[in-house]
Parts: C-alpha cells; sequence; structure tokens
C-alpha cells in the first residue's frame, strides 16, 4: 500500500466521519481496531445496503451483530423488497442458539428473507470473518477471534473474492436445524 492513494491507505476509523461514507462510492480503506469500530461499521453498512448482504462469522459475535442499530438495519434490508438476499454461514451455532442472539430470532420471523447455514466441516478451521454488503461494502478479519480488520464502503474487487469464496462455502453449506423456525 502506499500513502499517496487515499484509497489504499488504512485508515483509523477515529480518523473519519463515519456518516459521510456511502456505500458504493467511497474507496477509503478503513483501520478497524476495537469492538466499537466493527459495532459502527456493520451498522452502517448495513443501514446503507439495498439488495444484499453476506456474513460470514465463527458465533455471529454478540458484540457486532447482536446491536440494535444492526439488526435494525437487517430488519429494514429484509422488508425492502422481495429481491433482497441476506445470507448468513454460522460456523458455531451452539451459543447463539442457547443465548438467544437477536439475530437468529429475526432469521426465524422473516425466513422468507434471511437465510442462516452451517458451513460443512470441510471449512470448520476458516478463521476469517467478513460481511458483504451489496456486493462492494466490507468488513473484513483476518483472525475471527480478534476486532483489528479492515474495511471499505466501496472495494468491489476484495468484495467478489469474498463473495466468491462465500458462494462456494454456502453451496456445500446446509440449514442448521436449530437456527431454523419451529412450525407448531
Amino acid at each position: 500500500m502506499t500513502d499517496d492513494n487515499p484509497a489504499t491507505r488504512l485508515v483509523p476509523l477515529a480518523e473519519l466521519d463515519l456518516d459521510s461514507l456511502r456505500l458504493d462510492e467511497d474507496p477509503q480503506a478503513l483501520r478497524l481496531a476495537s469492538r466499537a469500530d466493527n459495532q459502527r461499521v456493520a451498522a452502517a453498512l448495513v443501514a446503507q445496503a439495498r439488495r444484499s448482504l453476506e456474513v460470514f462469522s465463527r458465533d455471529l459475535e454478540t458484540e457486532i451483530y447482536d446491536q440494535p442499530d444492526f439488526l435494525e438495519g437487517v430488519r429494514a434490508l429484509a422488508l425492502r423488497s422481495p429481491k433482497v438476499c441476506i445470507r448468513i454461514l454460522l460456523q458455531d451455532p451452539a451459543r447463539v442458539v442457547r443465548d438467544g442472539h437477536r439475530l437468529v430470532e429475526l432469521a426465524r420471523r422473516l425466513s422468507s428473507f434471511i437465510e442462516i447455514r452451517r458451513p460443512s466441516h470441510d471449512y470448520r478451521d476458516y478463521n476469517e470473518a467478513f460481511l458483504i454488503a451489496d456486493g462492494s461494502g466490507l468488513l473484513h478479519r483476518r483472525l475471527a477471534d480478534r476486532y483489528e480488520g479492515e474495511a471499505s464502503f466501496k472495494h468491489p474487487l476484495r468484495a467478489r473474492e469474498l463473495r466468491n469464496f462465500f458462494d462456494e462455502v454456502w453451496q456445500r453449506a446446509a440449514p442448521h436445524p436449530e437456527l431454523q423456525r419451529l412450525h407448531l
């Protein structure tokens, strides 16, 4: 990366006005260093998404994905259009089911719009976490159990790479029985 190009230099989130960044318009590369950074960027990306959201996570980190702003963004996105696609790959559903994660509850209520699957065992050692909004915006952590990561509101090339991997895993993934709505 060069410091000459502002789109490729990682800028700490604290140095930017996050509200001024627009999905699919602002290519600024953001450095994420904390739980709060991840919360803010995830909520901002989903709030601006209009077509799709993909999330790959070990356990749907409560500190990021079970927060009111993020949940409201997902709900609004799901209800925006019948063509919206929200897909979540969740590696370890046991904790989210046990703890009553609100994103899982939302997915159960809006099951026509939000689908959660568990990756096959072939991907059990994959230790990255990411979110892709509208195939352009992304939040990516190379180590899923850490908050350090990168984000951008416009990085279609990297988003496409991650989405291709997501699609590969999705094709081999299966719905987890405990994550589906119980019909009585």
